[in-house]
């Protein structure tokens, strides 16, 4: 049975409603939410490491520190996410990391930043396996794969606006600056969330009749169709117990370790290194460094769509991780012919992202009802330590050899390794 084809039978167009009320919202909160990570790339190249004397061993400390704390709230934050107010939820973390967002711009040493560091990840935890677990209350799985791919804009849509800006303001203003629009920003999200967004179909106000009728349809058709398959195959109903003893928890965690590992250095260190190669301005390099973020929203797209219309999410997964790998670690091949090198970190970033939109559909076609949204953050948490270890990883590699071609050599490599993994679901 293919659980994407039970569908409820259509006697005339249903309205979409549904793409222009949720999809926004969850793309502009983790806009937002993901602007930390390019703000704290351009204030490490922008004057902070200089102001906190921090080496490259420690500035990479302090950006892996996010995630250690970005783990602690994955699998509560979707189990309330399935079983509670996701809506809710996501507020109280827009006020969390607003305010810690905001108070980065006043520090003064080392331990201060790793400190405010550690509790931004841990009050940005749960806001994407919330933001997933709203995604699929209000998307069939025919449509999961689309829906995942545009609501992951957010992150090159992100990174493509704050990469020009965040230059420009410490070109002008200082890195401290950037943190303080961060947070401002960051507070300012609560006047979009709350009006826009409803946790069901039942509670929207706004849902016409007949798409409500075709959204509850389809989608308990869809839960149905789930159920009936884990009682075949014997996946049904299952305790979070049970849930961490299943082999296929950890396989994907593992390819979402991977892909983490890789693409979180790439996002952090792609400053320095154009900065490096280029040999511009910071603001310069912000608008050079947002092209292969916007190449990421193509691929995003493609891949969710290729994925729904063909049905094989894990060619798609795999095929992205390995090209990732592949142009990045080219990139290093023509030290002298720049714009090459250029044009090959371009083309790594149309696949940066682009495993995301098949890989989060794949989730809720596994896991039972009542444990997927726990499974997700189980996922997204422990696959956000390669966040950790990416940065890490790159700035170690460089401080140790005085060159970052064995650590881009190191991010290819796990992002390879991930996508041969990705063909054993």
């Amino acid at each position: 049975m293919q659980l994407g084809a039970v569908t409820a039978p259509l006697l005339k167009p249903i309205p979409h409603a549904r793409w222009i009320r949720i999809i926004p919202p969850a793309i502009v909160v983790y806009m937002i939410a993901y602007m930390d990570r390019i703000v704290f790339s351009f204030a490490m190249v922008g004057g902070m490491n200089e102001a906190l004397r921090l080496s490259m061993t420690s500035a990479g400390l302090a950006a892996g520190t996010f995630f250690i704390g970005y783990l602690l709230l994955q699998v509560p934050a979707g189990h309330v996410a399935e079983h509670g107010s996701a809506k809710k939820y996501i507020l109280w973390a827009i006020v969390a990391w607003g305010s810690c967002g905001f108070l980065t711009g006043f520090v003064h040493n080392t331990w201060q930043l790793l400190a405010l560091r550690f509790l931004l990840g841990v009050a940005e935890g749960g806001v994407y396996p919330s933001l997933l677990v709203i995604i699929s209350n209000w998307f069939p799985q025919k449509e999961l794969g689309r829906a995942n791919a545009l609501f992951l804009c957010s992150l090159p849509l992100s990174a493509a606006l704050t990469n020009p800006l965040a230059g420009w303001i410490v070109t002008n203003h200082g890195w401290r600056w950037l943190f303080f629009v961060e947070g401002a920003v960051s507070l300012g999200l609560i006047f979009i969330w709350l009006p826009l967004i409803s946790d069901h179909p039942t509670e929207a106000k706004w849902l016409s009749t007949e798409e409500r009728e075709y959204l509850l349809t389809t989608l308990a058709a869809d839960k149905a169709a789930r159920e009936a398959v884990g009682r075949t195959t014997g996946r049904g109903k299952c305790s979070y117990k049970e849930l961490l003893a299943d082999k296929y928890l950890w396989l994907i965690t593992a390819i979402f370790f991977c892909f983490c590992t890789s693409t979180t250095g790439w996002v952090i260190w792609m400053p320095t290194l154009l900065k490096k190669i280029l040999k511009m301005s910071l603001t310069n390099v912000g608008w050079l460094n947002s092209l292969p973020f916007l190449m990421s929203l193509i691929g995003l797209y493609l891949m969710g769509a290729l994925s729904d219309n063909k049905g094989n999410r894990r060619f798609y997964i795999s095929f992205s991780l390995i090209v990732f790998g592949v142009c990045f670690s080219s990139a290093t091949l023509f030290p002298s012919q720049i714009w090459l090198v250029y044009g090959l970190l371009v083309l790594s970033g149309l696949f940066e992202k682009s495993m995301q939109g098949p890989f989060w559909a794949i989730p809720s076609l596994i896991f039972s009802p009542g444990v997927a949204g726990g499974a997700r953050g189980f996922i997204n948490g422990i696959g956000n330590l390669g966040g950790f270890c990416g940065p890490v990883l790159v700035g170690w590699v460089t401080t140790r050899t005085g060159s970052m071609t064995f650590g881009i050599y190191g991010l290819s490599v796990v992002s390879v390794l991930g996508g041969n993994l990705a063909m054993f679901l």
